[in-house]
């Protein structure tokens, strides 16, 4: 396999199937596209007709785009590590809430967006902003009493790939938060693959 993505300080849907492949331990090569550049939208176009990243070149060699798209199909490719729920109700609400984060949250993203090394506390919270922080809080303490965590569905899997990168923008903007989903947090910000990212992304952020 070989996902493409872009800059790690910056590409919030590159992190999650980047983190996603790191955790489970499932060899991929990794192909970086600098974005914001003058031939950025070039090289994209050459990997994938959405002209945006992450993509996944598969095994076979076929495109996979979107990062739940992409996630379904590494699931899908590797049924023997739970990536969703082996419950069928939990899995119903894993999917949902997944989707809720691909569809939703515009105002968390576009007043807060994820750059990993700048830490700024307080900046961007807007009453809509807040308004989807609470919505996230919630969802977090409902998930983590419904299966006992320590992620949000026990282990650790789609769901959480794609809450990733919020925990990111939580971690530079510092908003205020239940104490649940603060040590949700700090567990995922300690995940290895996690923690690898971030890594790379302060290094990439230096040079």
């Amino acid at each position: 396999m070989k996902l493409v993505i872009g800059d790690k300080n910056l590409s919030s849907w590159s992190m999650r199937p980047w983190v996603l492949l790191r955790h489970f331990g499932l060899a991929f090569d990794e192909m970086l596209i600098r974005l914001d550049q003058p031939d950025t939208k070039a090289k994209i176009l050459d990997v994938t007709p959405s002209g945006k990243v992450p993509c996944l070149i598969t095994d076979n060699g076929h495109a996979v785009w979107e990062s739940l798209a992409i996630m379904e199909t590494i699931a899908e490719n590797h049924p023997q590590h739970a990536m969703w729920p082996r419950d069928a109700a939990a899995r119903a609400l894993a999917r949902s809430i997944s989707a809720e984060m691909h569809g939703g949250f515009a105002d968390l993203r576009q007043n807060m967006p994820m750059q990993i090394d700048m830490h700024a506390p307080g900046l961007g919270a807007t009453p809509a902003t807040l308004f989807d922080i609470a919505r996230i809080d919630a969802m977090w303490n409902d998930c983590l009493a419904r299966s006992g965590g320590p992620f949000l569905f026990g282990e650790f899997g789609i769901a959480d790939a794609m809450y990733a990168p919020v925990v990111m923008r939580f971690n530079s903007y510092e908003p205020a938060l239940s104490e649940g989903s603060r040590a949700y947090a700090r567990r995922v910000t300690a995940l290895p693959a996690v923690a690898a990212w971030i890594d790379d992304a302060r290094k990439e952020a230096a040079r």
